[in-house]
């Protein structure tokens, strides 16, 4: 029924299109000629263009039905598919081009022969254009929006609040909610939502460590939320849906102008390359490890042997090593210890020492 409906108006739009052709041309028709045509010459004339153009516009109907149909059909496709964001920010850009394209018609108009067309032909190019360049710049669109969001926000008088972006590692470590609860970090805290699924898929994994970490991360997250008195923020857009976690957290960084919490290495330098602040969990932990200098006493216990010869390996609290030169022999004991060098290492502080009461003159 539709189909058949649709074939009797695209007719009469065709035979209806024919005699308007024909009543425009009608003058170049007669100049070409060389004669005039009377009143019932005339209405012949657009007569038979005007079935012409209708039989041809039925023949054609059929053709045309399914044309609008598939094309319909696959447009509805990839507006379901494309993100949310991609589809506001074209629809942005086409309202935009259509605005700019009917400020531009009243001059074009007035353009000899094709004046007639060209409002429509510039509605098309520059709405198309509009779209086009608001798809590849939908992310400045989101950084500009985010910006005047952000800053509406801030309170008159104070400088504004910056949002600490959680990484998936730094979730799953476990230490950012002890460092909250500590109070060495002021919130927002910003979950992104990709970050979250990204836990999700490793809470659902088959392998038992990497289920235990991710489940891990959600306990973690779910004690800073509930718990904790830091403000937590989920956000859900998504700053480029074929880009890897790290490339995302880095563009949701600066489209907010937030800081990266983590304790990865690599996405730490990569981000401070782009000139986003990180701030290391790592660092962190390096930085408050208590300062011991050499010619101070401690006590340790030795729990195995070293790399070299003779020597002993043991801990602090907070995990930094101690070998102890001819401790391999104090394995399983308490010992005091004369630490005699420390070394900063990119892992963290390292500690040499000897047994107290050794000679000094002894080789390491």
């Amino acid at each position: 029924m539709f189909r058949k409906v649709a074939r009797i108006i695209i007719t009469l739009f065709g035979l209806g299109g024919g005699i308007f052709a024909a009543y425009r041309t009608i003058g170049p028709i007669q100049l070409l000629l060389g004669t005039s045509f009377d009143l019932w010459q005339s209405i012949v004339y657009m007569g038979l263009v005007g079935v012409v153009a209708g039989l041809l516009a039925y023949a054609l109907a059929p053709w045309l039905i399914a044309f609008v149909w598939q094309s319909t059909s696959w447009l509805e496709g990839r507006i379901q598919r494309a993100p949310i964001q991609d589809v506001l920010a074209g629809s942005f850009g086409l309202i935009v081009g259509l605005i700019i394209s009917n400020l531009l018609a009243p001059a074009l108009v007035r353009i000899p022969v094709v004046g007639v067309f060209l409002p429509t032909a510039g509605s098309l190019i520059i709405g198309y254009l509009g779209i086009s360049v608001a798809l590849k710049k939908r992310e400045e669109l989101v950084a500009v929006l985010s910006f005047l969001r952000l800053g509406s926000r801030d309170r008159p008088g104070e400088p504004p609040t910056h949002c600490k972006i959680l990484d998936t590692s730094v979730i799953i470590d476990g230490r950012i909610a002890d460092i909250c609860e500590a109070g060495f970090i002021e919130g927002p805290l910003l979950i992104p939502g990709f970050v979250l699924e990204e836990l999700r898929h490793i809470a659902d994994s088959s392998d038992t460590l990497k289920r235990n970490r991710g489940r891990r991360g959600l306990n973690v997250l779910n004690r800073i939320q509930k718990e904790l008195n830091v403000p937590v923020e989920i956000h859900e857009r998504d700053p480029g849906p074929n880009l890897e976690v790290d490339s995302k957290l880095i563009k949701l960084a600066q489209m907010t102008g937030g800081a990266i919490i983590t304790n990865d290495f690599n996405l730490n330098k990569v981000a401070e390359l782009h000139g986003v602040k990180v701030l290391n969990v790592n660092e962190l932990a390096n930085a408050v490890k208590p300062v011991v200098l050499p010619g101070e006493e401690m006590l340790v216990h030795v729990i195995k042997d070293g790399k070299e010869s003779g020597q002993g390996v043991a801990y602090l609290d907070d995990g930094t090593m101690i070998v102890v030169d001819g401790g391999k022999r104090h394995i399983g004991e308490t010992i005091d210890v004369l630490v005699t060098s420390v070394l900063q290492t990119a892992a963290g502080r390292m500690i040499f020492a000897r047994p107290k009461g050794l000679e000094r003159g002894h080789s390491f």
